[in-house]
Order: structure tokens, then C-alpha cells, then sequence
């Protein structure tokens, strides 16, 4: 684990070859005649050809066999993945869930592919506009068996246990407190380490991107130079009784089998990569005199739609920080938005809910829908002295943010038996406090 290497740099164009193999990139061009090593030269498009340079994202991979080498493709049962928003009537009220349950090795051995489940989403694949919100929970690691994703991207959130994942590029740890992307089409194996659990955000039609800083000037929230991308690793290894290659494609599932390693690729160069990022390198911007500054301020990656700062999906992050707003109620504030907010805890307790919101499981508030401080967090609040404290410290939660209206699945309200009924409570108690005499 401790001796993978990484290269630095969101978005760069990166270039790399497995140390095994030197000289295994072409010089000068991307396709020649003949690659170094007798290698197939490929390309993985992440963009249309045409798009304009500053969203152009490809990668050139020069691999032992081309990925087309495969027989055709079947049907594999999915499980709860799904993309079917109708299944269910639609529930405008607030949600919360108890943390997801992990199944127990062996009697119940699951992989991050069997593991999947949706819980919320909205938009269609097959019209690339749309998100889904996924759980992830296994116990056992993909053994010959690969997955990519031919709908959109995968923006991964571990909330228990270590991912050590293998791409195509390389192999990245990603842990807790930590997150990483899988672009469109990207191959990838998960090794776990016992009971794993954590959270995906899916974006179709999108890829993710630094949100714009503003006035904020050219530095601070999530700093590119942070962002590590995985460097070459092949593996020439063959696999006679058959590698599994899983295909998420319109929703459905599909296998494939191969009688080789899809890791087989020597060296790379381009734009089009995964990545993975440490939240705790998060630079927070806070107000400092009073009031509060929109949660926006705590954008890490954002997909944009074709309206200026609309959001198809932002992932926002809570973290350790000062609060000193003077004259302030600190916590968030009540609130109702045309967003739709999908909230998650990796370690930890929430500020605006102390009791009930733990790590591993999640909320939903959807469009319209109030949501805002229990009422136990507004009284204390209302009453606290107003010194500089320490706000989150310890925790770390996040939200997947949304313009779209999403629908919750079966699963999610009913199979997974991890539904809150007692949410509302925390806001029963909330009293008047209005006296028309007192100013």
C-alpha cells in the first residue's frame, strides 16, 4: 500500500509509464505504425472530439491486448441498482436513514459490484442528463472481475473500510476521508479489507470540475496541485477460466468474459483520468463578522449544467473549522431550496444534528421541502455565548447537491429497512417564542 505513487495536478495533462517498461510511450506521435514492446495503441474519449479545448478530455493507453478482445456481452442480474425513478409514489417528506447495514462474510459474501444499491436520483442515462445516489456495502473484494461504468461518472465517498482500486491507469488507496473518481468508461477492480461501506454519486451527461472561485481570488477550497492521479501498472497476466468485465450501461448490467487481465496497460498519457483527493486538504472560507456565508463555500467538485451556476451536482463538504460570526445564529439556518440535498456523515456528529444523523447513513431534503436545526440545536444555539469555537472538529460530513428532483427508490424506503418514521420528531418540540411587546 505505502509505496503507490501518484502525480499531482487536477485536470493536467499527465504522462506515465510503468518503470517495468521504459521508453513504452510512442515519441512524437500517438499512433504508429508499431508501439514500442509490440503494444495496441488506444484511445478513451471522455468528450466529444469536437468539444473546445478547455473541456477536451482524452487519454491514449498502450496496452498488451486491446480492450475489444472480449466475447459479447450478456445480461447479469443488477440487484438494487437501478434507474427506475417510478417504481415507488414519490415522498416529499424529510428522510433520514439509519446507518446502511453491511452483510456479514461468509454466510453473505458481496463485492462492490453485488453491493450496490440506489437509494435517490433522477434524469436518464440514455439522454445524459441525470444523477443517481448509490450505497456501496461488501465484504469481499472483486476477484477477476472488473466494472465500468459506459453511463456517467462515479464520485466515490468511503465512509468505513479501505478501497485499494485498480484501474486502468494504476492502483490508488482510497480511505476514509478521502474520495475518488472514476470518469466514463474507466475499468476498475475493488480490493476491500473486511466490512466496507460508503457513498456514490453518479452524474450523467457531466464530468466533474473545480467550482469557478470568484471573488474569492485564485486560490482556496479545493486546490488543484491536491488532486493525485494513479501512475502506469500492467499486469500480463492470463486468466483461462475467465475475466469477468461488468458493463453499467443504460441502467442495466451487462458481463462479458476475456481470457486476460484488463490491467494490461503499459504506459498512458493524457487528460482523461481517475483521481483521488484527502477532504482534510479542503481550504475552508468562512464569514468572520456575522451571518452566514451560502454552503456554496464549501464546493469541492461540481458538475455544471448548460445554465450558468446551476448545478447537475455539487459535492459539498462540512469540515473542521472556526466559527466567530458575531451577533449570528451560527448553526445552519432554516431553509428551503429548489435544490435537492442528499446529506452523508463519514465519522463523527453533524452540527445541526447532534442526535439520530450518524456515520454511515444519510438524509434527504428535497426540493421545497424545510429542513433546518433540531430543536435541541436551537435552543442551545440561541442561548450560547458568542466566542470564537471550534465548529465540526472530529467530524466530517457532506452532501450531494442537485437541481434535479430526485425520486427515491424502493429500496430506499422500504427493502432496505433503514428508514428514520421518527425523523419529523426532532422538530416537534420547536416552540413560539414571538411576544408582540418585546422588541
Amino acid at each position: 500500500w505505502f509505496t503507490l505513487q501518484y502525480m499531482s495536478g487536477f485536470g493536467n495533462e499527465h504522462v506515465s509509464e510503468d518503470p517495468r517498461c521504459p521508453g513504452a510511450l510512442p515519441e512524437g506521435q500517438n499512433n504508429p505504425q508499431v508501439c514500442p514492446y509490440g503494444l495496441y495503441a488506444e484511445q478513451l474519449s471522455g468528450s466529444a472530439f469536437t468539444c473546445p479545448r478547455p473541456t477536451n478530455k482524452r487519454s491514449w493507453l498502450y496496452r498488451i491486448l486491446p480492450s475489444v478482445c472480449h466475447k459479447p456481452f450478456k445480461p447479469l442480474e443488477e440487484g438494487y441498482l437501478t434507474h427506475d425513478w417510478d417504481e415507488i409514489e414519490p415522498d416529499p417528506n424529510q428522510l433520514r436513514w439509519k446507518p446502511f447495514e453491511i452483510p456479514k462474510a461468509p454466510q453473505n459474501k458481496m463485492d462492490f459490484v453485488s453491493g450496490l444499491h440506489t437509494l435517490c436520483g433522477a434524469g436518464e442515462p440514455r439522454g445524459r442528463n441525470g444523477i443517481a445516489v448509490h450505497i456501496f456495502v461488501c465484504n469481499t473484494s472483486m476477484i477477476d472481475r472488473c466494472l465500468y461504468n459506459s453511463d456517467g461518472d462515479f464520485l466515490i465517498v468511503p465512509q468505513q473500510g479501505k478501497l485499494l482500486i485498480t484501474t486502468e491507469f494504476g492502483k490508488m488507496l482510497v480511505e476514509p476521508n478521502e474520495i475518488c473518481v472514476i470518469q466514463q468508461g474507466m475499468r476498475f477492480s475493488v480490493e476491500v479489507f473486511g466490512e466496507t461501506r460508503g457513498y456514490i454519486l453518479e452524474v450523467y451527461g457531466a464530468h466533474f470540475e473545480l467550482p469557478d472561485l470568484g471573488p474569492i481570488g485564485a486560490n482556496g477550497l479545493a486546490n488543484p496541485r491536491d488532486f493525485l492521479v494513479p501512475v502506469a501498472w500492467y499486469e500480463d497476466r492470463q486468466v483461462p477460466g475467465g475475466y469477468t468485465v461488468i458493463s453499467k450501461y443504460q441502467g442495466k448490467l451487462f458481463a462479458a468474459q476475456q481470457d486476460y487481465s484488463p490491467f494490461n496497460v503499459v504506459a498512458w498519457h493524457g487528460n482523461y483520468t481517475p483521481y483521488k483527493y484527502h477532504l482534510e486538504k479542503f481550504m475552508v472560507i468562512n464569514a468572520v463578522a456575522f451571518d452566514h456565508a451560502d454552503p456554496s463555500i464549501f464546493t469541492v467538485l461540481t458538475a455544471k449544467t448548460t445554465r450558468a451556476g446551476v448545478a447537475l451536482a455539487d459535492f459539498v463538504i462540512f469540515p473542521p473549522r472556526w466559527g466567530v460570526a458575531n451577533n449570528t445564529f451560527r448553526p445552519p439556518y432554516y431553509h428551503r431550496n429548489c435544490m435537492s440535498e442528499f446529506m452523508g456523515l463519514i465519522k463523527g456528529h453533524y452540527e445541526a444534528k447532534e442526535e439520530g444523523f450518524q456515520p454511515g447513513g444519510g438524509s434527504l431534503h428535497s426540493m421545497m421541502t424545510p429542513h433546518g436545526p433540531d430543536a435541541d440545536c436551537f435552543e442551545k444555539a440561541s442561548k450560547a455565548k458568542l466566542e470564537p469555537e471550534r465548529v465540526a472538529d472530529g467530524t466530517m460530513a457532506f452532501m450531494f447537491e442537485s437541481s434535479l428532483s430526485l425520486a427515491v427508490t424502493k429500496w430506499g424506503l422500504q427493502t432496505s429497512n433503514r428508514l428514520d418514521k421518527n425523523y419529523y420528531k426532532c422538530w416537534e418540540p420547536l416552540k413560539s417564542h414571538f411576544n408582540p411587546k418585546c422588541k
